[in-house]
């Protein structure tokens, strides 16, 4: 793929190989690129040696991800590289190469128009690659929002969508995937211990406790599970996969970054949102799982698809006059 928002033409009778996938939760360095692709590069020997034939690692995980809201432009621009021309897509095109796996990393992109994204690269092992840029960002006023899907087909034989992040709390945005004909989901993410308004959504977790993991790794666990984040995820992240038919990948970031702690709580779910694989760590660590493409066949979410009635769906795409920038929505501490 040459552009970084493209999508290749959907193939309705694309049949699935199955695939060996993998998702990885780390603590990244903020600002520091040399030391989070040193991590990456080490978690991509452990699933060389696990046989995986795809792996993701989270958000923004190569640059850093929330210190990013305190910088300047100029300062944003100095993480930046273009895609695929820049130091990082070097990298993981190589390592993609050098291992056969199609490898999927967070990072910050700049275009030719000097535009700053917060985008998504999947490197596959054929020098081919693939780059969604988030819809929905908020990290930054200086960065931009992306304009369109990313679906695309992987050497190892699937047909692999990706949403970052909040792109995936908007349930239009996982069916459109779908509809380009995704049997694969990736969502890369850094969430979990957010401040927010809502009377039963996330609220932030004491740093203190993350640094005291090694004293008291149960508390932090409790606070892992509970509503600021696996509880919260399991609300509505199962419900995305069954409802369109998709195994999901969900990769996270653990522990502080900058004044909130990631949740980490990597999993792997079926087209059915059954929990194939998952980590309650509170620390670094890689998730793996069997995709066996049998189990789209018939899939719910899969027949419901074929059921729609898009005549009904005007208003979908009609203005309620309550749309908002989702930057607004973060910063008022409303998400």
């Amino acid at each position: 793929m040459s552009h970084c928002h493209a999508c290749k033409k959907n193939k309705a009778n694309t049949i699935m190989n199955p695939i060996r996938a993998a998702t990885v939760q780390f603590n990244h360095q903020p600002g520091d690129k040399v030391a989070n692709l040193a991590i990456i590069g080490a978690f991509t020997q452990q699933a060389v040696d696990a046989g995986v034939d795809l792996l993701i690692f989270p958000e923004m995980c190569v640059t850093g991800y929330w210190h990013v809201r305190h910088l300047s432009r100029e300062q944003i621009d100095a993480l930046a590289e273009p895609v695929p021309d820049g130091p990082t897509s070097a990298a993981l095109l190589r390592m993609s190469k050098d291992t056969g796996m199609t490898i999927g990393v967070g990072l910050i992109e700049r275009d030719a128009d000097g535009r700053l994204f917060n985008s998504f690269i999947v490197a596959m092992p054929d020098g081919s690659h693939a780059c969604h840029r988030k819809l929905h960002c908020f990290i930054s006023e200086h960065m931009a929002s992306g304009d369109a899907y990313t679906v695309f087909d992987i050497p190892q034989g699937a047909r692999v969508g990706v949403l970052i992040c909040y792109d995936n709390n908007i349930g239009e945005n996982v069916r459109i995937t779908a509809l380009h004909g995704a049997e694969i989901l990736l969502a890369p993410h850094q969430t979990g211990g957010c401040r927010s308004v809502s009377p039963h959504g996330m609220t932030a977790i004491d740093p203190q406790l993350w640094h005291r993991r090694g004293e008291d790794p149960d508390t932090i666990r409790a606070e892992f599970l509970g509503d600021k984040g696996r509880g919260w995820l399991m609300r509505w992240l199962p419900a995305r996969a069954h409802d369109n038919g998709l195994f999901l990948l969900y990769c996270n970031g653990v522990g502080v970054d900058d004044d909130e702690v990631r949740t980490g709580n990597a999993m792997i779910l079926d087209p059915y949102g059954r929990v194939l694989s998952e980590t309650d760590a509170v620390e670094d660590e890689i998730v793996v799982a069997d995709l066996d493409p049998s189990l789209r066949h018939n899939a719910t979410g899969v027949r419901w698809i074929t059921t729609r009635r898009p005549e009904l769906y005007g208003p979908l795409t009609t203005p309620t006059g309550q749309e908002h920038d989702t930057r607004d929505s973060r910063f008022d501490k409303d998400f």
